[in-house]
Parts: structure tokens; sequence; C-alpha cells
């Protein structure tokens, strides 16, 4: 098997700034992103945990360039996001998808919305079609190309704005809690979105969530805690230690909180139970 290339790599990446108080004094200087250390390879699906204030948004803002390393480096496609004059060419690599669709799509007309980024990248204007075509295909939106964003749902919006992304071509997309504010349908329809992207198009994805359902899909899961990564592994890894996580403020899939509570009860189940198809399936192993 090929060893696949890196997208994205932190050596000791540390991010600070300085807060202020109403006067205007300084009071403090806060590491939001304390020697990290993490290693992504084109083509993973890997998902970023971590309660309000741990620094996932903050290392998420990195990788797009937002923000830029108070010390150590951030590689994305082999570019340091510190090179000023390389911005551009990471942003065309990572692209970034925030919470609020409504801060994102600019358009009238949701095809016209997904041409801006291409256009805006100088892509001929018969290409800027084919893209915004192929985009909103690969997000199942093509027959909504001539709506308005404004009348569409929310998970329909979250859908426009990942194929304003995608119609960019980049090779990595960071989704920084993209259903937040979704109702479950619409939640359930830019996972599956996001889902495909990474296993059809072999966009690498980073998605940031306290979603847990989200993260069981996922190659691998990084959990973050004041500023630091405290884990890494496979979802199944990560869910096997529910007290761990607990420890660092976070929740569990249902059906791995239900297995858990069922084994501390005295039944044999095997740890890191992560849907109810699995719990099912061991529970009537049982008999």
């Amino acid at each position: 098997m090929d060893k696949k290339e890196t997208m994205i790599k932190a050596k000791d990446l540390v991010y600070e700034y300085r807060k202020y108080d109403e006067e205007g004094r300084e009071r403090e200087l806060i590491k939001a992103v304390n020697g990290v250390n993490f290693q992504i390879e084109k083509g993973d699906f890997v998902a970023i945990l971590g309660h309000n204030g741990s620094g996932k948004s903050t290392l998420a803002k990195h990788i797009n360039a937002l923000l830029v390393p108070s010390a150590g480096t951030l590689w994305v496609d082999g570019i340091d996001t510190k090179e000023e004059e390389r911005v551009w060419d990471v942003r065309q690599s990572a692209g970034m998808v925030f919470q609020n669709p409504d801060n994102q799509i600019i358009g009238t007309i949701v095809e016209e919305d997904v041409g801006f980024g291409p256009e805006n990248m100088g892509v001929p204007t018969k290409e800027i079609w084919e893209r915004v075509e192929e985009s909103l295909k690969a997000v199942n939106m093509l027959k909504y190309r001539h709506h308005s964003p404004n009348k569409l749902s929310g998970g329909q919006k979250q859908r426009v704005a990942i194929a304003g992304v995608v119609a960019m071509h980049p090779e990595c997309i960071v989704l920084d809690e993209p259903t937040a504010m979704l109702d479950p349908n619409g939640r359930k329809e830019v996972i599956r979105t996001v889902r495909a992207l990474n296993q059809v198009e072999d966009i690498t994805v980073i998605l940031i969530t306290h979603y847990m359902e989200e993260v069981i899909y996922a190659d691998k899961v990084i959990v973050m805690d004041d500023g630091k990564i405290v884990m890494t592994g496979t979802p199944r890894e990560i869910f096997s230690q529910v007290e761990t996580l607990k420890s660092y403020r976070l929740d569990v899939p249902q059906a791995t909180q239900l297995a858990w509570e069922l084994k501390k009860a005295g039944l044999d189940l095997p740890d890191g139970i992560l849907t109810r198809e699995e719990l099912v399936e061991a529970l009537c192993h049982l008999n």
C-alpha cells in the first residue's frame, strides 16, 4: 500500500494573545494553543474534540492561515503558514466552513454564491460553471442552483457553503462546528455530505464538533484540553476511555454511554461500542 502524503503538520505550535481589562490595561497572556504536535495525511477524516475554550477552534483557524503561530510551525501541503506571500496558496489548499452559513453565503442565487470563490481566483468563466455544477452535485444541491439561499433550510444553506469551498478545489476542508446551529435532520445532511466528499472525492476533512455521534465515522480523533492535545486515536480507541473523556468534560455517543453503564452494572460487554447496531449485537451475543 502506498504511503500517504502529509497534508498538515504542526510542530511545537503555540498561539498566545493578551487579555486586557475595561481600562485597556494588560491583565494576562493566554496560551490558547500550547506546544501542539500532530500530522494529518491526505485523504484522512480527522475529528477534533474539546470543550469550549480548549483551543480547537483557534487551532482550526491556523490551518486556513486566519491565525499564524506565536511560536512553532504549521505546514499546510508543505507550505509554512507564516509565509505571508503564500497565504492564498494555503487558503486554496485548505478551505474553511464556519458555524453559521449565513456568514459565508453572499450571493442572491445559489449558483452565483458557489461560483464566487473560483471567480475571485481568476478561473475562466467556462470552468467556473463546470465547477459550480460539480460542486453542487457533490453536496446533492444541484436542483436548487437557481434558488435564493434565503429560502433554504439551515442544513441546505450549510451544504451550499460547503459547495462554495469545494468549487475552489481545495485538497482539505476544515469545518468548525458546521452543524452547531442545525436541527438533527440538518446535522445528518451535512455529515453525510462531508463523509461523501471524503470517501468519493478523497478530500481531507478536519471536523471540529461537540456532537459525538458525528465523530464515529472519522479515521482519527484528536482531543484537546487547555490548549494541548491530550488524546489521539481511532474513534473506538478514544471512546473506550469513557472516564478519561468525562474528566475532560466531554460526552460520548449515546450507544457508548449505555454500553458503559451496562458494563458497570455487570454485563460482559466490550469497550468502545460506537453504534446502536453494535450494542444490539453485543447484547445478543450475551444470550
